[in-house]
């Protein structure tokens, strides 16, 4: 089974403390550390593990500058056997409709079996998963945390839903599937690992390899555009109880009855 999987650099929040730039428009990205996408690397993983057992190869691209190199052999250094970027002045801007129809634009020229996306990446907007299948015709899940081959023509696959349950359901190949974080540990990527494919040529393809729509990329043809950020109001801080668990736990109710939130 041949897989791709669609992945994304984005500022790692546990390395950087954000601010917002002079005119709330970006966050300052000079000097920010760069990773992967938390989700897209459940992606990679799972990916990884359904090779290991059906057989195939795992592909991983992106859409970005020659920067997005560094999580492409990342992956690679994690096992993914090829990778591609997808990079064009042309593709500056674009908005989740634009960037799924630049992968759209490489997957009919490069078909797969199935391609695996994260639920969102850090802005939360969860968008292209859904839009890449919508414009390639293939049966999409979002939230999934269970992946089975059944043939090769087949899925098994569990969804999270409400109240932590979950949702089972065959899926035709090809397929598009957003994939949940905890569906896999994802394995350790050391620096030998990155040093072995630091040298590997990464293929990369613009607009007049890919013939995306004009129409739908760019900034200037974004139907979404971010109008600014703001940091949240900062408040007072938490509070710590003290006593044993049983003064703690009366503690707690009185100052919940104190504020409306049970009946006094």
């Amino acid at each position: 089974m041949n897989i791709l999987v669609c992945v994304r650099r984005v500022p790692d929040v546990s390395e950087n403390e954000l601010q917002l730039n002079s005119s709330g428009s970006d966050i300052e990205r000079d000097d920010l550390v760069y990773s992967i996408n938390e989700w897209d690397n459940y992606a990679v993983e799972e990916a990884l593990q359904i090779t290991a057992r059906a057989g195939g190869e795992v592909t991983v691209v992106t859409v970005g500058s020659e920067e997005d190199e560094e999580v492409l052999r990342r992956q690679m250094a994690m096992g993914a056997k090829h990778a591609v970027l997808l990079s064009d002045v042309q593709f500056e801007g674009s908005d989740g409709r634009g960037v799924a129809t630049i992968l759209k634009s490489y997957i009919e020229k490069n078909p797969f079996d199935l391609i695996l996306t994260g639920v969102q990446a850090e802005c939360g907007e969860a968008q292209v998963g859904g839009m890449l299948a919508a414009l390639l015709d293939y049966p999409f899940a979002s939230l999934v945390n269970e992946i089975e081959v059944l043939d090769g023509k087949k899925l098994k696959i569990a969804r999270e839903i409400a109240g932590g349950n979950k949702e089972i359901s065959e899926i035709d190949l090809p397929c598009v599937l957003s994939i949940q974080t905890g569906i896999n540990e994802p394995r350790y990527v050391g620096m030998r690992g990155v040093k072995q494919v630091a040298s590997i040529e990464i293929p990369i393809f613009g607009s007049s390899d890919l013939e995306s729509a004009a129409n739908s990329v760019g900034e200037s043809n974004a139907k979404i555009k971010r109008c600014g950020y703001f940091m949240p109001v900062t408040t007072s801080g938490a509070e710590m109880l003290t006593g044993d668990r049983e003064e703690i736990a009366n503690e707690l109710v009185e100052r919940i009855k104190a504020r409306g939130g049970i009946p006094a």
